[in-house]
């Protein structure tokens, strides 16, 4: 039984007036508007993914500048100031598992649009990727907001591809439930990864040295 929102999209690829080729000639013909917004998208996220990992590399070095400061106040038994450094790390590791989350979620967004590229099924494969988009957004925009506003951007990109898609196929948004359930879905694996990665490159700080340790290391003095 054929589905109802169907029905246009039919009539485009098997009606007389027009032919599978007059389909793609008109979402991807002279101008071509929809592969332009794609290649527009894709371009943009992996600028920010390059952007990301330098960022992360400044923090990684920032934290363990901050890490080597704890445990030298803990050495020196100044707790406060041990306290203090520590609540700085936090900031850092807070702002870093963004980046990590982020990055890794838009690693999947560019292979995602890749395959739309190479392989079609634009109206149905590109609805998990504008959800995803969104989600992400509203994960990080907190912390890195001007990653905010760039992915807020590449949304609207993306969003205007999937109504002019919409307008062509007769498919304005078919599936949008499954494709929010698929984009929630990535983005929790994307955090597990994150989580991963935030284990291999952040040690967990001391809260104390052991007593021997203690005893033997020698007082650092003006810091």
């Amino acid at each position: 039984m054929d589905l109802p929102e169907l029905k246009d999209f039919k009539r485009e690829w098997s009606g007389k007036d027009k032919t599978v080729g007059d389909v793609f000639k008109k979402m991807f013909g002279r101008e071509k508007p929809i592969r332009y917004r794609l290649a527009t998208a894709k371009y943009r996220i992996s600028t920010m993914v390059r952007k990301l990992e330098v960022y992360g590399e400044r923090l990684k070095a920032r934290d363990q500048e901050l890490f080597g400061r704890v445990v030298d106040a803990l050495m020196a038994k100044d707790q406060l100031r041990a306290t203090m450094y520590a609540n700085e790390v936090a900031e850092i590791r807070k702002i870093a598992k963004a980046v990590f989350l982020t990055q890794v979620a838009l690693e999947q967004v560019a292979l995602r649009l890749e395959s739309i590229q190479e392989l079609g099924d634009i109206a149905v494969n590109l609805l998990p990727v504008v959800a995803l988009v969104k989600d992400l957004r509203a994960a990080i925009k907190d912390v890195l907001p001007e990653i905010g506003i760039e992915l807020g951007e590449v949304h609207d990109i993306l969003n205007e591809t999937m109504l002019e898609i919409g307008e062509i196929t007769g498919i304005p948004g078919a599936g949008g439930i499954a494709a929010s359930a698929e984009a929630r879905r990535i983005l929790e694996e994307a955090k597990i990864v994150a989580e991963q990665r935030m284990k291999e490159a952040f040690p967990a700080l001391p809260t104390s040295l052991p007593a021997g340790q203690a005893q033997t290391a020698p007082v650092e003095q003006g810091h």
